[in-house]
């Protein structure tokens, strides 16, 4: 597949360039950033034939099959709806838009138009996540009675921008990390959160938004979710715990962009190590895109799995802002 990378981004560089060109013969022929002097330094850097500050542009190039979309998050949408209209798949980062009216037009446009839409929510493509999935629906612990997810990190400076200081752009902890919470609970537990109850604040970098948030969530099985979401937390490490009737999983170091971390199960047989498999997570991200395209399957998150982590991390928002509980009710995709 031939690709368009829309924003030239530290996630594209750093993981999406590398998991493209792993795919066989997947190339990347343009970069579209807002600057043609970024735009031109990025290509030159990653070895990009193409760069140009035009969407349309890129667009225009009959070999293009696909776009990944890595710029700020209020330009998605209408990222994404040009890339639509041009007959290119899309892959998209989260959030999929800052509103979720924008998140299910993108999705339904690339319904009517016959092509593939997939979030980005690189997590759930881990080896260690898809191994606690196969122990809950296995009955390794029996019911789940409640799941913790701890995601507080300290943001790495060359981040920062527009995540602190800049919410017409989508900054914020919720849009940024408790939207990925929100998709990796699902994907575990296999349900939708119910409603949530929340509170969030600014301690230490944040100018204009939240740069910490806790909420709980209750799932219609009763289980219960407690969310922990910063970018102030220098030293206080991340990842998974989840509680059953017959056992609890607990898992360190699974919430980042590498196949890291460890795994432990606790029953009354004692404790023992969950092994993992380590493959890439973008690696795996697009691989599924691509086995798509191609009809073999689904991608590893939708674009229905992105607007409903979407509308979870929103009620975690409007919970907090407004000091009442929330209650979910997802869109419907005609």
């Amino acid at each position: 597949m031939n690709w368009v990378l829309i924003g030239a981004s530290t996630i594209a560089r750093d993981y999406m360039i590398g998991a493209i060109r792993a795919q066989g013969a997947g190339r990347v022929s343009w970069v579209v950033s807002g600057s043609q002097e970024r735009a031109a330094e990025y290509a030159r850097q990653n070895d990009i034939p193409g760069a140009t500050s035009d969407l349309d542009e890129a667009l225009r190039d009959p070999s293009i099959d696909a776009v990944y979309i890595s710029s700020t998050n209020e330009k998605h949408q209408s990222q994404a709806i040009a890339a639509i209209a041009a007959g290119k798949h899309v892959l998209c980062e989260k959030p999929l838009s800052t509103t979720i009216e924008g998140a299910t037009a993108m999705v339904r446009a690339a319904k009517a138009a016959g092509v593939v839409f997939a979030t980005n929510h690189h997590l759930r493509c881990a080896g260690s996540h898809r191994a606690i999935r196969s122990l809950i629906r296995d009955n390794a612990i029996g019911r789940v009675l409640s799941m913790r997810v701890f995601h507080a990190v300290h943001l790495p400076e060359g981040l920062r921008g527009w995540r602190l200081d800049n919410p017409d752009a989508g900054g914020g902890v919720i849009p940024d990390i408790t939207v990925h919470n929100a998709d990796l609970v699902r994907f575990i537990l296999g349900e939708d959160p119910q409603d949530v109850a929340a509170q969030m604040g600014v301690s230490g970098m944040g100018k204009g938004v939240e740069d910490s948030a806790m909420s709980v969530w209750t799932m219609p099985s009763g289980a219960m979710v407690m969310s922990h979401e910063s970018f102030t937390h220098p030293f206080a490490g991340s990842g998974i715990e989840i509680h059953g009737t017959e056992g609890s999983i607990f898992a360190k170091g699974v919430m980042g962009q590498d196949p890291e971390g460890e795994i432990e199960m606790v029953t009354a047989a004692g404790r023992k190590p969950v092994p993992f498999d380590n493959h890439n997570l973008y690696d795996e991200s697009v691989r599924r895109f691509c086995e798509a395209v191609a009809g073999d399957g689904t991608p590893a998150a939708t674009g229905l799995d992105g607007i409903k982590s979407l509308q979870v991390a929103m009620a975690v928002r409007t919970s907090a802002r407004t000091g009442q509980r929330q209650t979910l009710k997802y869109e419907e995709i005609a």
